[in-house]
């Protein structure tokens, strides 16, 4: 069986550095929406205006999935409290986010030096992070397959690398 890297994620503490450390609204929008979706780097780049659902304060994603990688899989991502006011209160001027992927990885690498979190953070890290927190939060295995975007339910336990800590704190918190 090949080694895999694990990404491991962010602990609460850190996640919530992260999250007030932005020095501008730039940084703010990628952060915090990365934390509160678990959208891949590609998908938050290529958000438009037409992927807001502004009634249902949600956004409609096509992401990797569908037949052959076709980005034909859509799916629905509501938005946390937190991020909703950032994603409505940029797109009505403006139709993209306006940011490449290149840019997010390097500006969250910057936010999270300034953060003062010793290893390497990434996009994907906060995608980690996301699905823990979905997961500690009571979100449903199946649920949070459909919010990541996964075909195979096998690659979502992939995400849930929980630390002893957490294992033994749920332990304590439901038995």
């Amino acid at each position: 069986m090949p080694y895999q890297f694990k990404r491991e994620p962010l602990m609460p503490e850190e996640a919530n550095r992260l999250a007030s450390t932005y020095q501008d609204a730039r940084e703010k929008l990628v952060v915090c929406p990365l934390l509160d979706t678990g959208l891949r780097v590609a998908e938050l780049a290529n958000l438009k205006k037409d992927n807001i659902d502004w009634q249902g304060h949600c956004l409609m994603v096509y992401g990797k999935g569908g037949s052959y990688g076709s980005k034909s899989e859509r799916r629905i991502i509501p938005l946390s409290p937190r991020v909703q006011p950032l994603i409505e209160g940029h797109f009505p001027p403006y139709h993209s986010l306006g940011i490449t992927p290149r840019s997010i990885q390097l500006l969250v690498k910057r936010v999270a030096n300034r953060a003062r979190i010793s290893r390497t953070v990434s996009p994907h890290v906060l995608r980690h992070t996301f699905a823990v927190a979905a997961v500690q939060k009571g979100i449903s295995l199946p649920a949070l397959q459909r919010l990541l975007g996964h075909d195979q339910l096998s690659t979502t336990e992939i995400y849930l690398n929980l630390s002893p800590e957490d294992v033994v704190r749920e332990f304590r918190k439901k038995w």
